[in-house]
């Protein structure tokens, strides 16, 4: 946490510093968006203005992203110029050192910028992406550790192990980057389920979502991670030492 809140104010004074200009807000689309989606595999970033994507950066992998995405978010505000409206992030659920390293950069951003930074949740992101599913609802899954997947059915997101889902009832769309699993582990029960193709949040979908967040079409989100699971580190028995004098 402290190493979050150190990146979070360098790039807080670097931005702050660097860029000064702020466009008036137009309202709907007419928005520059910067974007950031970093629950899953590596980090995506995205400058979106009016709903087209004037710069993008994909990052493969979680290992050194804390260090490397300002440099990432550097190169693309540069092929978009010195104005910022708002930040879009998604906060989960996902990877834990992803989402804290993206959460941390993006409210660093909107700070330098004085832009309103928004969370989005990948559930959010992925259904922005599908076409209508003819009555079908939702399921959002995402793998956890130890054979385990966070399942987001419409009412939030739970851990579940994949030989313990819940049972569906009606008919089921599953998206996400363990759909395969929880799809065929459906399937199996005799569930009506459609497994869709999308797998993991694009980042012009996070800003789409973004405006509308910012628009008030939905409601507020802060940019907050989204724990489905309890922290694992736990305090000493005896409690913490006391500090110096």
């Amino acid at each position: 946490m402290k190493a979050d809140k150190k990146s979070a104010l360098h790039i807080q004074k670097f931005f702050a510093s660097f860029f000064q200009k702020r466009r008036p807000f137009f309202g709907g689309f007419k928005l520059r968006v910067l974007a950031i989606s970093s629950a899953y595999a590596g980090c995506s970033i995205a400058l979106v203005n009016n709903g087209v994507t004037l710069a993008h950066a994909h990052v493969a992998e979680d290992k050194g992203l804390a260090a490397g995405l300002p440099v990432l978010v550097m190169d693309v505000l540069s092929a978009g110029g010195e104005v910022l409206d708002i930040v879009a992030v998604v906060v989960g659920p996902g990877s834990f050192t992803g989402l804290r390293a993206g959460i941390a950069v993006a409210t660093g951003i909107g700070l330098g910028f004085g832009s309103p930074v928004h969370g989005v949740t990948v559930a959010e992101a992925l259904a922005g992406r599908l076409p209508p599913l003819e009555g079908r609802t939702l399921w959002v899954a995402t793998h956890a550790r130890r054979g385990r997947v966070f399942l987001d059915t419409g009412d939030g997101a739970r851990g579940y192990q994949t030989d313990a889902l819940p049972g569906a009832t009606g008919r089921i769309a599953v998206a996400g980057n363990a759909a395969n699993v929880v799809a065929g582990a459906l399937a199996a029960k005799g569930a009506d389920v459609m497994l869709t193709a999308a797998r993991a949040p694009l980042v012009e979908d996070v800003a789409a979502i973004g405006v509308r967040r910012h628009a008030g079409e939905l409601s507020a989100l802060a940019p907050l991670p989204l724990y489905v699971d309890a922290p694992e580190a736990k305090l000493p028995a005896g409690g913490l030492r006391a500090a110096p004098l």
